[in-house]
């Protein structure tokens, strides 16, 4: 296998035969998870739909796949002392339950904001083997500081996704895939997965291109966190200064080396999805399919609307990589949802500070399907009118036309806070 300081050019790239040694070692350890018609997204986009439901892992997630390899690939010596990681989530939660089952000790860095659920379910798999420490407020950050600790502490960083193991480990999930597609007798013609920093695109496209080039690989990022992207525009890694940490599985705010060789040499197109979009699709595999994905999990069936034309007739395989969603996040996804469909506005208006200016506004300036879901003066003054923030959930997109009319009728100087961010932000 290549060891990691090699892994810098093309030079290195993994190999198909490393990903089913990876396999072979692995396979045992981990849940073959199932390659599911979606009769409800077939339907839909007039395609045939499969989903690789790697939110059905043993810790919800693909990430166990390169975690289990990259630790159980090195001799018992050189982990018996322990293992540093940085993550998210995902990948925490396979290095933690790895190290329960090896029983060595585990050192889990992980940014601030990860969600609880998260890091209790890091606590959960590792039990005592492992410790977890939260720093900075992004994924980078963590990770900076667990491979410095790695490095004054003289112990092995398992890295999430910029190195051959790991992206061996996460290829293995395409072996799996392939197989159960001949024995369903698929002819697949599009896979589509998503990328934050790119081990699982890159294992899957490694085994895919190698074993069936025929098929295309999709990579998938959300919007605000284009780091592959932007990688691939200028023709190495670059550090993105900020990115939206919404879809925290895939929100890196810069790829490595060799993941980014990989999806250069393999990958035949990335799209981007809006972070509402992502929420919309999450809301939808719930209702609809009875799946709980995280917003990372999410990413490859949400893109599926751009391709919508592209795929008709086709057979698509879409990667399901993680159904660690954390419910107390529901209500900022169904808001973001509503106001990436339209269906959810907010403004700053100024209402007459007396009485029946409610009631005058709800008589004559909402639609009759319009509701008001939040109303709060932002500063009582001493003068006819105070600023309000109102917000409007909408039954139809369309009725926004005349109820901009309206409000301005009401209040020339009304503010719209989807045109401005900041005072979004600040007010909502």
């Amino acid at each position: 296998m290549t060891t990691a300081n090699q892994a810098t050019g093309e030079e290195a790239l993994v190999t198909r035969t490393d990903i089913e040694e990876a396999y072979e070692t692995i396979h045992d350890s981990v849940t073959h998870t199932p390659l599911q018609f979606d009769r409800y997204l077939s339907e839909k986009y007039d395609c045939q739909v499969y989903l690789k439901r790697e939110d059905l892992q043993k810790v919800r997630s693909f990430k166990l796949r390169g975690a289990y390899y990259a630790i159980k690939n090195r001799p018992f010596r050189e982990v018996a002392r322990g293992v540093v990681c940085a993550s998210a989530g995902n990948h925490a939660q396979g290095v933690a339950y790895t190290c329960q089952e090896m029983k060595i000790p585990g050192i889990i860095f992980m940014p601030t904001p990860t969600p609880n659920q998260k890091i209790s379910q890091v606590q959960f798999f590792g039990g005592d083997q492992i410790e977890v420490k939260l720093i900075g407020d992004t994924f980078d950050e963590a990770a900076k500081a667990a491979k410095e600790y790695a490095e004054t502490q003289q112990l092995p960083f398992i890295d999430p996704f910029n190195h051959p193991d790991t992206i061996a480990g996460q290829g293995t999930l395409a072996v799996e895939m392939l197989q159960d597609a001949a024995k369903q007798q698929l002819e697949v013609d599009y896979v589509i997965a998503a990328v934050g920093g790119g081990g699982m695109i890159s294992g899957i496209s490694t085994y895919v291109k190698a074993t069936t080039p025929t098929i295309k690989v999709i990579g998938v990022e959300p919007t605000g966190a284009q780091s592959m992207k932007k990688a691939l525009e200028e023709g190495h890694p670059v550090h993105l200064p900020t990115i939206d940490k919404f879809v925290d599985g895939a929100a890196v705010q810069e790829v490595g080396p060799l993941t980014f060789a990989h999806v250069k040499a393999y990958v035949d197109e990335m799209y981007a999805v809006d972070e509402g979009q992502v929420c919309t699709t999450i809301l939808e595999l719930y209702s609809k399919q009875a799946i709980v994905a995280e917003p990372a999990g999410a990413l490859s069936v949400a893109v599926l609307e751009q391709l919508k034309e592209e795929i008709k007739g086709k057979t698509v395989v879409c990667v399901i990589s993680g159904g660690n969603n954390d419910i107390s996040r529901m209500e900022e996804i169904d808001e973001r949802s509503l106001i990436y469909q339209g269906l959810k506005h907010y403004f700053l208006v100024n209402f007459p500070q007396r009485p029946g200016a409610l009631r005058e506004f709800v008589t004559d300036i909402l639609g009759p399907e319009d509701d008001i879901t939040r109303f709060e003066y932002t500063k009582k003054v001493n003068r006819g009118t105070g600023p309000v923030v109102i917000g409007i959930q909408l039954k139809h997109k369309e009725a926004i036309h005349s109820l901009l009319q309206n409000i301005e009728r009401f209040d020339p100087n009304f503010i719209d806070l989807s045109e401005n961010q900041s005072l979004y932000t600040l007010l909502v």
